[in-house]
């Protein structure tokens, strides 16, 4: 039943491919802002590159939200999802195609933005060091957990009108330690230190959510509709 509904979600966002693309376009738009914003500098960006991904990353996922949620919502959809498998596959489902098509194109077109930020640049005479799969790793193992949040965030201010400015209450203080962990990785191995402790760090907030969240989510989906 999990792999019909996530077949129903991925099908959805493929129709609906202009909402799917808005949020990496923004990721996209974002970071190649800065350049032109503050300098075109390549030490000054490479000492931002971090904040800067990282940020638009999680603005890009906060927008998306709404996405796999609100239609199901608004014509019944959703009560019938219910009615016909668990409300945990339900929301599982929901969260995995919400990070196949949005949080894992954000890790995929990363190097590109690495790129622009100048992430891999040396000094001259410095030994140039690529830091973009560490930057890939950050964001691999911090998107899905920002998904599986705000799913948490978007299931229980589905009923509330406003509700995209409720979950960015509710979501935003819960984002911050993936953002504080997920930059800092980056920003160590800049610094060429070590940052197994962060990267250790994200993956247990991974895990806890991963275990945590559809059946917090699944319960606020019932409640929701009911």
């Amino acid at each position: 039943m999990f792999l019909t509904l996530l077949k129903r979600e991925l099908m959805l966002a493929r129709r609906n491919w202009v909402a799917v693309l808005i949020p990496l376009f923004f990721f996209v738009i974002v970071v190649s802002l800065f350049p032109f914003a503050v300098s075109p500098e390549a030490e000054f960006l490479q000492q931002i590159a971090a904040g800067v991904v990282w940020v638009a990353a999680l603005l890009a996922v906060l927008l998306s939200l709404d996405l796999f949620y609100r239609g199901d919502f608004q014509d019944g959809s959703l009560e019938q999802l219910l009615i016909m498998a668990s409300p945990i596959q339900v929301a599982l489902s929901k969260v995995t195609a919400h990070w196949l098509v949005t949080g894992l194109p954000l890790v995929l077109i990363s190097p590109l933005l690495a790129g622009l930020m100048h992430l891999n640049y040396a000094p001259n005479g410095a030994v140039e060091m690529n830091h973009t799969p560490i930057m890939m790793l950050s964001l691999l193992l911090g998107t899905p957990t920002m998904c599986l949040l705000g799913a948490i965030g978007m299931s229980l201010s589905l009923a509330a009108s406003r509700n995209g400015m409720l979950v960015a209450v509710m979501i935003l203080p819960l984002y911050v330690p993936i953002l504080i962990f997920g930059s800092s990785v980056i920003t160590a191995s800049l610094a060429n230190s070590g940052y197994n402790a962060q990267i250790a760090i994200l993956a247990a907030i991974l895990l806890f959510a991963l275990v945590l969240t559809p059946y917090t989510t699944g319960k606020a989906l019932k409640v929701a509709v009911s």
